[in-house]
């Protein structure tokens, strides 16, 4: 297969610059904000995306640095297979985070629950919407029972 190569979309600011001072999840750092600043020829695509309480991020891990097939994740002290955790060094390193929208100033979104590093580049952006996105029946896998896991609870 060909290489596949996408242009970023836009940048993700947020307080963070070093990875080791990110939030793991989003959801652990809900009231830390960040902004979004797109390039100016995708803001038209922006129209409608303020009545969405919530967005999905794809980003590129530009700091990543290469890959191992198995990793320590952060919440337990075994290694797993990276595709059964979300470390940022992966074969391809795109990142996710879901993240409560603000508001929209022109081709600016001002976010919330940023888990990612400062000067990111945005790949593309997704409506979250629950009824497509809640999974209720869903396994956690070995997340279930991680030892670090009870260090952690999301905070609003």
């Amino acid at each position: 297969m060909d290489n596949i190569t996408f242009k970023p979309i836009g940048i993700i600011y947020t307080p963070y610059s070093q990875k080791e001072d990110t939030p793991i999840q989003g959801c652990f750092a809900q009231s830390n904000k960040g902004y979004i600043e797109l390039n100016p020829e995708f803001a038209e695509g922006l129209q409608d995306v303020q009545g969405f309480s919530y967005l999905i991020l794809l980003y590129y891990f530009h700091k990543a640095a290469g890959y191992a097939l198995l990793t320590k994740p952060f919440l337990d002290k075994d290694k797993k297979g990276i595709f059964a955790i979300r470390h940022y060094n992966r074969p391809n390193p795109i990142g996710f985070s879901i993240v409560k929208l603000y508001r929209v100033r022109g081709n600016i979104l001002d976010i919330g629950g940023v888990d990612m590093i400062d000067g990111t580049p945005l790949l593309d952006i997704k409506p979250y919407v629950p009824q497509f996105d809640i999974k209720a029946e869903a396994g956690n896998g070995w997340y279930q029972n991680a030892s670090e896991l009870s260090k952690y609870s999301p905070k609003e």
